[in-house]
């Protein structure tokens, strides 16, 4: 399987590419800095660019491919620059003009209805500080969901950097108490069965323990 990863040098990019490589996929990723790069593999392909500008090299690294991974983010900031959407605006046109049409998008539990789902303190949060960051993420969505791509959305609750454990649920809802969890590494295992498997092409995936 050939697969492209956005946001490949952040902590959950990263986790996707190191497990792609170690099932014997063919793995690029595209990314501004290569020197950011945790991941040091002969067999991963790197392409450099800009995906918030640079169209030309997108449209390049997209061509090919079986899917491409979105797993874009701001990091720790609550400010979001309009980054996800600005990404998807040249990504989606992108994909659909080199007739790639999977892509596996990284979003988050708490964005668009899925706040429904949320216990009150998460909640609280999700309205709060990360007000601006999810919006951009459900504009994101927006652009996604009116492509003919075949999209899916993973709704991860809070990220940690625990272990792979393979044990985690998952679905369109989740029931769920208090401050869920779930690790970078199970959401890449998540990410990566569901680009063998396609269980929730256009629907949203919720993860946690």
């Amino acid at each position: 399987m050939r697969i492209l990863v956005f946001g490949a040098t952040g902590p959950t990019g990263s986790q996707v590419v190191s497990q792609a490589l170690s099932r014997g996929y063919s793995v690029t990723a595209f990314v501004r800095d290569p020197a950011r790069l945790s991941v040091k593999d002969e067999r991963l392909l790197v392409e450099v660019g800009d995906a918030t500008r640079d169209a030309t090299q997108v449209a390049e690294a997209v061509g090919g491919q079986d899917v491409v991974i979105s797993a874009l983010g701001v990091g720790a900031s609550f400010r979001s620059d309009h980054l996800i959407e600005r990404c998807m605006q040249i990504i989606v046109p992108a994909m659909q003009q080199a007739g790639a049409s999977r892509l596996i998008l990284v979003s988050a539990f708490g964005v668009g209805a899925s706040s429904r789902d949320a216990p009150l303190i998460p909640r609280i949060f999700f309205r709060t500080l990360l007000r601006e960051v999810f919006a951009d993420k459900l504009a994101a969505e927006d652009l996604v969901r009116s492509s003919r791509l075949e999209w899916t959305f993973v709704y991860p609750v809070m990220l940690t950097h625990g272990p792979l454990t393979e044990k985690y649920r998952t679905g369109e809802r989740l029931k769920l108490h208090g401050m869920s969890r779930i690790s970078r590494a199970d959401v890449a295992h998540f990410i990566l069965e569901e680009a063998e498997r396609g269980a929730f092409v256009r629907k949203v995936a919720v993860i946690s323990y």
